[in-house]
């Protein structure tokens, strides 16, 4: 079977990015420095910063502020819960449609809103049903924005550089998490609404960073080229998994995910499992522990992984890496100490930040560009599917049998499942031909 969508083509696509390396160039491994030296890049990157942390900042807040007027973990819980549903819900359709118009427009758009819509949170006395509507509201904006992000990124940086950006990317976000985490619970029990301002700021500073530093580029998907958008949302699942280059990344990273997120989800689970004697401030500590642990290994995996090693090893590395992941928990089945497990939670965060930038940059490399958007829907809002399965599964399953017992069990059945995705990874020889053939489609002359 060829690597060809198996879509309709449109008519007009975006110039691809000038200075790619051609096939019989050896890649150079790019710098961080050269990386943060594109004025684009960096608007792009300072402004998913500054959202990222208003974002864990208002998660902290609204949280608290829902327990502290209903007293009840319930409500809390759907309040920080609701962030991620707009993307199981609509995720993949919200994507098609920021394909429609330019990404730097999208981007824009999506962060005034959710200014507006994050500062009418903060409004004293809300009813919790009108707050969590409004939270919902907000995070209806995620899935154009980074749907947007992840499609704009391969016109600004080419080859290595690009992997090196998107891991510099998944780093930050992991660092943001840290500290915003941190700073939304200090803020949180001082002045909830504080914070819900503080991310409102945030949202308008990225805003103004993105009109600032990105230049404007045309829509990806043309108005002559478009369809009926249920349609052209079908089309991101087909070239997803009609293109055996990336129906094997996507169904490779699906399976890491599955098992990667279970320490973290777990956390405060197994805190009390590890500690059922302590006060709760001790298993306050070792939830915040074991949570911390996967995002610092991740920003460890990124940095060494994504700086130091040259572009083919990191790609002979994305299947071992891939494999390590869930069999680094295995252990789990012996019952770790505290310190046990947050060492196997920061080793599976390295081997999934080892990983997933290489994955990502031979995505995107052999997506033709009209469908960045699109394919990136799928595969994000497949990702939280994923994780909020596996949380799901594990968590009832917790209720019957020792949690160490069930994480050690999943973990091993990771090991045989992403065995079984290696097993139809595509050889080099499909990958080079689908980022040629993506290479030839991006490079068609514009209709008229």
């Amino acid at each position: 079977m060829e690597d060809q969508p198996v879509v309709h083509h449109p008519t007009r696509t975006e110039n691809p990015p000038p200075n790619e390396p051609s096939a019989s160039q050896p890649e150079q491994r790019a710098t961080f420095g050269e990386v943060l030296a594109n004025r684009e890049y960096r608007g792009v990157f300072g402004a998913s910063v500054l959202s990222w942390v208003g974002d864990y900042l208002a998660k902290a807040a609204v949280t608290a502020l829902v327990y502290q007027q209903t007293q009840s973990a319930g409500a809390a819980a759907a309040t920080f819960a609701i962030s991620f549903a707009p993307w199981v819900l609509l995720g993949p359709l919200l994507a098609a449609v920021a394909e429609r118009y330019p990404y730097r427009t999208v981007m824009i758009v999506s962060d005034l809103a959710r200014m507006v819509l994050i500062a009418l949170v903060a409004v004293p006395d809300l009813p919790v049903p009108v707050l969590i509507g409004l939270l919902f509201l907000t995070a209806l904006g995620n899935p154009p924005y980074d749907a947007a992000r992840s499609a704009l990124l391969p016109s600004i940086l080419t080859g290595d550089r690009l992997v090196v950006g998107l891991s510099l990317n998944l780093s930050a976000g992991q660092a943001a998490q840290i500290a915003g985490y941190l700073a939304g619970g200090f803020l949180a029990a001082l002045n909830p609404r504080a914070s819900l301002l503080l991310d409102a700021a945030t949202f308008g500073l990225s805003a103004l960073l993105l009109a600032t530093f990105v230049t404007r580029r045309p829509a990806a998907n043309a108005r002559a080229a478009r369809r009926n958008l249920l349609r052209e949302t079908a089309d991101g699942f087909r070239v997803v998994f009609g293109i055996p280059a990336l129906r094997g990344i996507a169904i490779l990273v699906f399976s890491v995910t599955l098992f990667a997120i279970v320490p973290e989800g777990l956390a405060a689970v197994w805190a009390h499992h590890l500690e059922p004697g302590a006060s709760d401030a001790e298993r306050g500590f070792a939830q915040g522990l074991i949570m911390l642990a996967n995002p610092a290994g991740f920003v460890l995996g990124g940095i060494v992984v994504g700086r130091i090693l040259a572009p083919d090893t990191k790609r002979m590395l994305i299947r071992p890496l891939a494999l390590l992941c869930p069999l680094v928990l295995v252990p789990a089945l012996l019952n770790p100490s505290l310190t046990m497990v947050c060492l196997m939670a920061a080793a599976c965060g390295f081997c999934v930040a080892g990983m997933m930038p290489t994955a990502n940059g031979l995505f995107v490399q052999a997506l033709p560009n009209v469908y960045r958007a699109r394919a990136f829907g799928v595969m994000q809002s497949g990702v939280q599917v994923m994780q909020g399965s596996a949380v799901l599964i594990t968590g009832l399953l917790a209720n019957r049998w020792a949690l160490h017992e069930v994480v050690g069990l999943w973990s091993v059945a990771g090991v045989v499942l992403v065995l079984v995705a290696l097993s139809v990874w595509p050889p080099q020889d499909r990958f080079a031909a689908a980022i040629e053939r993506a290479r030839r489609l991006n490079e068609a002359p514009a209709a008229g």
